[in-house]
């Protein structure tokens, strides 16, 4: 069997107004008796104009409303592109951290200077600070190398009596540099009477010191030395030497 068309509904408008202005025929059925609200019948009306309101209103399709979520603060920074967000602000550093990586640089910076210290030590502008340093760390530097700053104070070359052929060699110097200095080396040269330079040897401080005396020492700024020993003169036509620091 197939379902019954229902009957078109009426629009609510018309109906709306229809109720609003009764018809005579309506208020002719319930004028004669003012007593018929109260009467089975009226209800099964208003049931019916209830029921065609409820079938209208249902007919009615609600217009849709727009409804606003709301957007996280950080939508926008997350949706946009990461070459358009802005840098996020890292935080800072702590303090103990930078004075960590000072306490460091400092370190290696001593390392290395102790660990170069002997070519810091021959250079005049910086040997002060490094031998400082030194004094404090417990390390040792090499003595101060100046071999100008040695001034001949006195010199004499002679032979030896009773022994042809020798020579006996006495000189005294003084160290005139700002610090300590170890012993020099002596080159000494013989010369003819024409100039000739007839025989030169270099002297290490072991070869002119005295045995007992320790050649590893030092001089002092200001302290003077003498020194003595005897060469093989080389020929006979020896007239004059030269002394030279090494």
């Amino acid at each position: 069997m197939s379902e019954p068309t229902p009957p078109p509904r009426r629009p609510l408008a018309t109906f709306l107004r229809a109720s609003a202005e009764p018809t005579p025929e309506a208020v002719d059925a319930v004028a004669p008796d003012s007593e018929a609200d109260n009467n089975e019948d009226n209800p099964v009306v208003a049931e019916a104009h209830v029921e065609d309101i409820e079938q209208t209103e249902a007919d009615i399709d609600p217009a849709p409303v727009a409804v606003a979520e709301p957007i996280a603060p950080n939508a926008a920074a997350t949706s946009a592109p990461s070459f358009m967000r802005a840098p996020e602000r890292a935080a800072p550093t702590p303090r103990w951290q930078w004075a960590l990586v000072g306490g460091l640089v400092v370190l290696l910076s001593l390392q290395i200077a102790v660990a170069d210290r002997a070519r810091l030590a021959a250079d005049a502008g910086s040997r002060p600070w490094i031998a400082g340093l030194c004094s404090v760390l417990r390390c040792s530097l090499p003595a101060w190398q100046e071999p100008a700053a040695f001034s001949m104070i006195s010199r004499d070359v002679r032979p030896v009596p009773g022994q042809p052929g020798a020579l006996q060699v006495q000189a005294s110097f003084r160290n005139d540099a700002r610090w300590a200095q170890a012993w020099p080396s002596l080159r000494l040269s013989l010369s003819d009477a024409d100039g000739r330079v007839i025989g030169t040897r270099v002297f290490a401080p072991h070869d002119y010191l005295d045995p007992t005396a320790d050649a590893a020492s030092v001089l002092e700024p200001g302290q003077s030395a003498q020194i003595a020993f005897r060469v093989r003169e080389p020929a006979a036509s020896t007239v004059a030497f030269t002394f030279e620091f090494l």
